[in-house]
């Protein structure tokens, strides 16, 4: 695995609109984890890159209601069996983040990557996306300077209040594990 002008090789590649320029592309200082499924709960299905596309239908789902007009993305999807989704390349904000806060810098979606794992919150992550996830972290680790082990971070931590993922059930310890 390797990054060429900001796209993860073994990534397939899907982009978004949900995307614009960094102020400043060198950066790149900050790693952040979410989780994310649609409907709730339920994985396996296209529901996630709809909603990065802006193309979720809001009959598909009771839930979809609520969300089909967020205009949102992440740089990077993990889905439960390792497989990798791209929607921005790496030197591009995308718009995972919101209203957040990192060691007194605001709008973390200007100097981070956001990286979303297939799940909820409440189920265990999968084998597959602990070693894909540690996998892609060592190449942007080794990619990026301004990255670093201590700069990763779960959403809940930016966003404290507001956010809660990627929840109890992920495993950071066992994250760092596999990186050290």
């Amino acid at each position: 695995m390797k990054i060429d002008q900001h796209w993860l090789s073994d990534a397939i590649r899907k982009p978004t609109p949900n995307c614009d320029q960094r102020i400043d592309p060198k950066d790149i200082s900050l790693l952040v984890i979410h989780c994310i499924s649609l409907p709730p709960g339920e994985f396996g299905n296209d529901y996630i890159d709809q909603l990065f596309a802006n193309q979720l239908n809001p009959d598909d789902h009771p839930y979809f209601k609520e969300i089909y007009q967020l205009k949102v993305s992440a740089h990077l999807l993990i889905k439960r069996d390792g497989n990798c989704v791209q929607y921005v390349p790496f030197d591009q904000r995308a718009w995972h983040a919101g209203l957040s806060h990192y060691q007194g810098r605001e709008r973390c979606n200007d100097f981070s990557i956001g990286i979303e794992l297939e799940g909820c919150g409440q189920a265990a992550y999968t084998d597959d996306q602990y070693q894909q996830l540690a996998a892609v972290i060592r190449v942007l680790l080794a990619h990026y300077p301004g990255l670093s082990p201590q700069r990763i971070t779960g959403h809940s931590d930016i966003a404290p209040g507001r956010k809660t993922d990627p929840g109890d059930t992920f495993d950071w310890q066992r994250l760092f594990s596999l990186l050290a």
